[in-house]
């Protein structure tokens, strides 16, 4: 996938809103998120969003950048699904954290990449961002831990 050839891909677009350059603005309505550059572009890319009901809106800040992390599926999540294992090795197949992630300082959410490439463009979490891992991998290098996080709807 090529970087801003398909509707899919991320783009560099122009980038003329609320947040200060550094920031990654997600719109759950148009299940995007943007990372905004300080020369007036943003890096855009594709994004899963939480299902109604689990969403959140408002404001977080990166705390904890991860490797292919473990995964221990949150008590809603287990409840849900109660034959998940307590933990998912980092890096396994089934791991839904896929490469990368970025936890946040709101609850136990992520930006993270997934093992379910279909669901990017969809209201598929329980919350979580989710982003092609290769999108994901390009995004980790962009931000640090301290990194404002805004979703508006």
């Amino acid at each position: 996938m090529g970087f801003g050839t398909a509707p899919e891909a991320r783009e560099l677009v122009p980038f003329d809103g609320s947040v200060s350059p550094g920031t990654i603005l997600i719109r759950t309505g148009e299940r995007k998120l943007y990372y905004v550059r300080h020369d007036g572009t943003a890096l855009r890319y594709p994004v899963a969003v939480g299902k109604p009901g689990k969403q959140w809106f408002g404001e977080a800040r990166v705390d904890g950048k991860y490797v292919k992390p473990a995964w221990s599926p949150p008590l809603e999540v287990k409840r849900d699904n109660p034959r998940l294992p307590d933990v998912i090795p980092g890096g396994a197949a089934n791991n839904p954290m896929g490469a990368r992630a970025l936890t946040l300082d709101r609850d136990e959410y992520a930006i993270h990449g997934t093992n379910r490439r279909a669901s990017i463009g969809t209201y598929a979490s329980y919350g979580c961002i989710r982003m092609f891992n290769e999108d994901i991998i390009d995004l980790y290098e962009h931000v640090t831990v301290g990194t404002r996080v805004v979703v508006e709807r």
